[in-house]
């Protein structure tokens, strides 16, 4: 009945049926425990069914379920729209809401775009993107994406973007290393922006983690290069921070490593924890002062449904009040020391299996040497290693061939054992093909 996401449909392993989840753990329908190793597509970071996650949801529906936010407002929207701002340090002037990272970046492009059409800037069309990318998978997120599995099919109906190499340090795309380069991997963009920033709108990038291309780290002084161009050559800096927002990386948000400000940053996954689905795009006031106009043609014509979901809000907030109450930065800092001894380990026992471990934040990474099989997300072994760690309690689902954890903040100790303890059984059965 029900047609997966990202699933190969003929002979794919039976999905796993959960019926309850309580902190890292899932359970099944027989009642067996699975450690949520990934936090469900990276969005649970305070665990699963936190009690005042919950709440807020249930004390917000008996009030206001719904209004559309197209000439009206409500208390969550607002309330929400300003904690956010505050959170960010004011970086930003404007939040736009709407209900997954894929829209939220569809919003950004959108907005980049006319923000030069409103100034009578015709030429800029051009979007600047990273090999490795991906910003979802609506028409205009695959287009700033780089060319991989998930949009090439579709390649006939994406608009017009340069791409440039990811800025990967473990693996550099001008063979430097990471202690001795001057941010090298920009140079060639540099370039072009000098010959052509008159027609370029902006450089969408994944701050310092290129995620579902392959968990990439990149420097934070990679970021702040490109802020320094983009600000020379007149150009957008548009981030998507759907994925490291929320103290991902150790930090608030990312791009506060590099110590910049971006143009737009995109938000969602932690936004809510996982609970509803929401996402923000947010956008700075000297964007925001091109809209502000009594032309109909300088509006921004762009909404959802569901924009502003008022238990959405009413999630994402009590969400943030966790986030600080609870110290989670604090967590992800511990979490870190442990994916690095963890990781450490492995490397040590199994050297001729694994390359290019990393950790940042809360995210820990393992490469597999692959032999004569292709790396990538397609890489064959990636369903039997879920099926190992499946039958230890444990879920996990590498791209291919990158092994990651990215549990929640607040995991236990003995379950990041038992993550391990599972990561190594599957290495322990892995045969690099000759």
């Amino acid at each position: 009945m029900i047609w997966h996401p990202y699933t190969i449909q003929l002979d794919s392993d039976p999905p796993l049926k959960i019926v309850s989840a309580k902190g890292e753990f899932l359970y099944d329908e027989n009642g067996k425990e699975y450690i949520d190793a990934i936090s469900s597509w990276w969005v649970s970071i305070h665990g699963h069914n936190h009690p005042k996650l919950v709440e807020a949801v249930k004390k917000q529906l008996d009030s206001l379920d719904h209004v559309l936010l197209a000439g009206f407002t409500h208390p969550p929207a607002l309330e929400l729209a300003h904690e956010l701002l505050e959170f960010t340090d004011w970086a930003f002037s404007k939040v736009v809401y709407s209900d997954n990272g894929s829209t939220a970046l569809e919003i950004m492009l959108k907005i980049a775009l006319q923000y030069f059409r409103n100034q009578g800037r015709e030429k800029k069309k051009v979007f600047i993107n990273f090999s490795y990318s991906y910003h979802g998978d609506t028409i205009g997120a695959m287009s700033v994406g780089g060319d991989s599995v998930f949009n090439r099919v579709f390649q006939s109906l994406l608009f017009q973007t340069k791409n440039f190499p990811s800025p990967a340090c473990h693996d550099c795309p001008v063979s430097k290393s990471p202690h001795s380069c001057a941010e090298d991997c920009l140079d060639e963009l540099e370039a072009y922006l000098s010959a052509h920033s008159e027609e370029v709108v902006g450089v969408v990038m994944e701050p310092l983690i290129a995620g579902a291309g392959g968990m990439l780290f990149h420097k934070p002084s990679v970021l702040t290069r490109l802020r320094e161009i983009t600000e020379r050559y007149d150009v957008l800096l548009l981030l998507d921070e759907v994925f490291t927002g929320f103290g991902r990386t150790g930090a608030n948000f990312a791009y506060q490593k590099a110590g910049i400000r971006p143009d737009m940053v995109a938000l969602a996954k932690g936004l809510t924890a996982g609970i509803l689905p929401l996402a923000v795009t947010l956008v700075r006031e000297e964007i925001y002062k091109e809209f502000l106009s009594s032309e109909p043609m300088k509006a921004f014509y762009h909404g959802h449904t569901m924009t502003g979901y008022p238990p959405g809000c009413a999630s994402a907030l009590a969400s943030l009040r966790i986030y600080k109450e609870e110290n989670r930065l604090s967590d992800v800092k511990k979490l870190e020391s442990y994916l690095e001894e963890g990781w450490a380990k492995l490397r040590a026992e199994f050297p001729d299996k694994i390359k290019n471990t990393r950790v940042l934040g809360s995210v820990g990474v393992g490469e597999l040497f692959t032999g004569k099989a292709k790396p990538g997300y397609v890489n064959p072994f990636a369903r039997e290693f879920r099926r190992i760690c499946q039958e230890k309690g444990v879920i996990l689902r590498p791209l291919g061939n990158v092994i990651y954890i990215t549990p929640p903040y607040n995991i236990s100790k003995s379950s990041l054992d038992k993550v391990f303890l599972a990561v190594r059984e599957g290495l322990s059965a892995y045969k690099i093909q000759d």
